[in-house]
């Protein structure tokens, strides 16, 4: 078999294949001098609320300022805790503990995601908040963890960092709970050229306390309402992801056939658990991430490094609660079985067929 080189994440390859264009829409922000909350910014607020079908959405500095904002908008803070999965990254933590709260973590369950008979089982007198992160580009059960929340009078605020696009019962990611961030960082479905982030809300006095706290506390006429803090999405980034959502629907759908690519050429394999294939009924994956398990997984991802294969271990390898630094320890047996055993394989907009062949054939060797 002749070796390639299959990158994790090319950025510069995938640059040069938009550059003219990408180079257009930059050089028309920066002819116009117009820097924080133009035209552009409003544009893609304007575009983002229309696709996710919420009411309001606005332009933040990254997901974890827009879920930090949003905590705070819902008044959680000091003596509150907060509900979130520990198979996540560390920011989802972070933001409920800047915001003053005590982040509390759940397991996974066996689709990586939040399960809601271990979030059901950590709600306290303190809970004020369930936070499910769409993680991988798929949703969580949100039927149940709605009903956890309507039981013991919950808000939800979602971690949509991984998902934009994703669908459960028709439904779009970030479109459940009171708000709801995304990250638009470079490796996203939907990224930009550095940090990038936007909160999502149907509320509008959770809307306009948002607006106002991303500018320093400032009202649309510039006055000071409150507490704020600096955290806009630029107008370069936002021109960048303007455009690129108006071709988003191509970008998933090329993401969701290498998925489909990946499960017919490696199901079946006794020494793999694969992500679910695509479909459309009660889950619509867009697969930020291909995240396998696998069996001898530490061997297997030198094994395909030697080969020119790029893969990845989410989060260095570590949950919240593997984390010293940050006491948070707890006893979460499926996310630990899981940190021994996840892979993510490439999956971008530069990853072929061609590709996939070359990386299952090799998968396939390796467990004879």
């Amino acid at each position: 078999m002749t070796t390639r080189r299959v990158p994790f994440f090319p950025y510069a390859q995938l640059f040069l294949a938009e550059e003219k264009a990408l180079t257009n829409v930059m050089q028309d922000v920066l002819r116009r001098g117009a820097y924080i909350l133009q035209k552009d910014c409003r544009e893609f607020e304007q575009n983002l609320a229309k696709f996710l079908g919420v009411k309001h959405a606005l332009g933040v500095a990254n997901c974890t300022d827009g879920l930090h904002i949003a905590l705070r908008a819902a008044d959680i803070g000091s003596g509150d805790e907060v509900i979130l999965p520990s198979h996540t990254f560390v920011a989802t933590a972070s933001a409920v503990h800047y915001a003053g709260a005590t982040p509390v973590l759940a397991d996974c369950g066996p689709d990586h995601l939040m399960d809601p008979a271990s979030v059901a089982k950590l709600v306290t007198p303190k809970t004020k908040a369930i936070m499910p992160v769409q993680l991988n580009g798929r949703t969580c059960r949100m039927d149940d963890l709605q009903a956890i929340a309507d039981k013991h009078k919950l808000t939800i605020i979602e971690d949509a960092a991984q998902s934009l696009g994703a669908k459960y019962k028709g439904k779009m990611a970030g479109s459940f709970g009171l708000a709801a961030a995304y990250s638009f960082y470079p490796a996203k479905n939907l990224g930009c050229f550095g940090d990038g982030g936007a909160v999502v809300t149907n509320d509008d006095d959770i809307a306009h306390k948002l607006y106002c706290m991303r500018d320093h506390g400032r009202n649309h006429d510039g006055v000071v309402e409150m507490w704020g803090i600096n955290t806009r999405l630029d107008n370069l980034q936002a021109a960048v992801l303007n455009y690129r959502l108006a071709g988003y629907e191509n970008i998933i759908a090329h993401r969701r056939n290498i998925a489909t690519w990946y499960h017919e050429r490696l199901h079946g394999l006794s020494k793999l658990t694969l992500p679910p294939s695509p479909e459309k009924d009660v889950y619509f994956d867009v697969y930020q991430n291909y995240e396998i398990e696998a069996e001898n997984r530490d061997q297997l991802k030198v094994y395909l490094k030697e080969h020119g294969v790029d893969t990845l271990v989410q989060w260095g390898g570590k949950a919240i609660h593997q984390l010293d630094a940050l006491g948070l320890s707890s006893n979460l047996p499926q996310t630990e079985k899981l940190f021994t055993r996840c892979l993510m394989l490439p999956l971008n907009m530069a990853v072929t067929e061609d590709d996939v062949e070359y990386i299952s054939g090799l998968i396939r060797k390796f467990y004879p």
